[in-house]
């Protein structure tokens, strides 16, 4: 067994990294141009608002952001003082919590998308084609799905 990566792979790897990167970034700098929160309260709001009745236990919101439980607390803190998100106790068990989405947190949304989408516009769907994102997206479900991949090729 070799512990060779082939350069094609290195080279595909950095420019994924590198291109999250450079997205990011610019997303990130037109939220603060339109004095938006960061992208990853964004994100927690989306994961939230996509969950049944726009609520989700912490752990879970934790483990889909790869995200701490420790980070997502101290996130969730500013997202509720701020009132985008309320915290509830679990019905069934005293020590869990849900995280639920207020009609403030949706209106925030609402706000930052179309800057966020945007951002994606100028970056990512500008520099690639329909047929190269369906490419990228098959490839990396691949990749989010463990044990379905061993000597996977595109998909047809």
């Amino acid at each position: 067994m070799t512990s060779a990566v082939p350069d094609t792979y290195l080279d595909a790897w950095r420019a994924l990294l590198n291109a999250h990167t450079a997205v990011v970034a610019h997303a990130e700098e037109a939220l603060a141009a339109a004095e938006l929160p960061p992208l990853t309260w964004y994100d927690v709001l989306w994961a939230i608002r996509r969950a049944p009745d726009r609520r989700i236990r912490m752990a879970e919101l934790a483990s889909s952001l790869t995200i701490s439980r420790g980070g997502l607390t101290k996130l969730a803190d500013r997202l509720e003082d701020a009132g985008l998100i309320c915290r509830e106790p679990a019905d069934t068990d005293g020590r869990g919590l849900f995280a639920v989405l207020t009609a403030e947190g949706n209106a925030m949304l609402r706000r930052i998308w179309p800057v966020y989408s945007r951002a994606l516009r100028e970056t990512f769907v500008s520099a690639i084609s329909d047929q190269e994102a369906a490419l990228i997206a098959a490839a990396l479900r691949r990749i989010n799905r463990p044990g379905e991949h061993a000597g996977a090729q595109a998909d047809p």
